[in-house]
């Protein structure tokens, strides 16, 4: 079984005053997305399903991820995603069958969870504070469990398109 958990790309804050749940991706979290979309469909890490947070900025991550994959996989909007700890995306997970999962939620809980899952974390030193649409890729031989799966790949938007927005050769 394979786990894909990512963070939610960075999100706009221009109304300070808007409700939490409802805030939106700025440019750079939407170029984001779209690397991070590209780089899962090059890697060939594609998900059977994709549990997404109802928040607006998650869902938004997901509607610019989902279109640079081959594959069309079933999307699930979860308000129980919501910044949802450790153990409920565990939980949520544990339920599911599919060979490929990708989770789309939010700090701390994604991160935490990485960290948890992982028998080994992956050698990079954005791995721990878990920057805005990190993306880990997680192997598991038998059922989703903590400190059992092996850290396949992990990457974030800077690796792929640079301090400056642009994506890099």
């Amino acid at each position: 079984m394979r786990l894909i958990l990512i963070r939610h790309a960075k999100s706009s804050w221009d109304d300070s005053f808007q409700d939490d749940h409802a805030h939106i991706l700025n440019k750079r979290g939407r170029d984001a997305a779209r690397a991070i979309g590209t780089w899962l469909q090059a890697k060939g890490y594609e998900p059977d399903r994709v549990l997404v947070s109802d928040a607006a900025r998650t869902v938004e991550t997901a509607e610019l991820i989902l279109p640079c994959l081959t594959r069309d996989p079933d999307v699930t909007y979860m308000p129980a995603l919501y910044h949802a700890a450790p153990d409920t995306i565990l939980d949520l997970l544990q339920q599911r069958s599919e060979q490929c999962i990708a989770v789309i939620a939010h700090n701390p809980g994604v991160g935490m969870l990485a960290r948890a899952l992982t028998i080994t974390a992956p050698d990079h030193r954005r791995f721990d504070d878990y920057p805005t649409c990190a993306t880990t890729v997680i192997d598991f031989s038998g059922p989703i469990a903590i400190g059992t799966g092996a850290a396949v790949d992990f990457t974030v938007p800077r690796d792929l398109i640079g301090a400056a927005g642009r994506e890099t050769d």
